[in-house]
């Protein structure tokens, strides 16, 4: 159900329960969790991620890919597309983008190629928008989202901590 998509380096794929040692180990870095929940995820919590991720492709046919280096399978990141629901006002209304990578994989050009992909897969199945919610703080994300054509539209509180909410038309 969950489609391979694949790049010049990358493979996105599907999670399996096999991945879950390797998202502990993206979850688990405080420079992966700092922008996103504030703490990195227990075990638990992955687990939960993984299952929820799952949830996605089965009731909304899109969701979240795990970013493998070609050729090893090596969980290094993951990227995908939600419906996470959330208590926002406006409510969110076109599918919601995200991307995380382990550091060891930052300033490669890893997460560009994989969401770019990710985009490319998305409009190709009538998903020509999409939305981000990213911290201020995040430069890192603000920037790739910005060069992946995504452009600020609102400034929200999101559980108290301010986020900029980016569309891509």
């Amino acid at each position: 159900m969950v489609p391979r998509l694949e790049t010049e380096r990358l493979v996105l794929r599907g999670h399996r329960a096999g991945d879950h040692a390797a998202c502990c180990a993206l979850w688990g870095q405080e420079t992966v969790t700092r922008f996103i929940g504030g703490r990195p995820s227990t075990g638990e919590e992955v687990w939960s991620r993984i299952l929820r991720y799952a949830g996605h492709w089965q009731m909304l046919g899109f969701g979240y890919f795990a970013v493998t280096e070609r050729g090893s399978d090596r969980v290094i990141g993951e990227v995908g597309l939600a419906d996470f629901r959330r208590d926002i006002s406006p409510p969110l209304d076109a599918p919601e983008a995200g991307w995380v990578f382990h550091p060891d994989w930052h300033g490669k050009g890893l997460a560009r190629e994989a969401v770019a992909a990710l985009l490319d897969w998305a409009a190709g199945r009538g998903m020509a928008r999409t939305l981000c919610l990213i911290d201020p703080d995040n430069e890192a994300s603000l920037g790739l989202a910005l060069r992946l054509g995504f452009r600020e539209t609102q400034r929200i509180d999101y559980y108290g901590k301010p986020s900029l909410l980016l569309r891509r038309e």
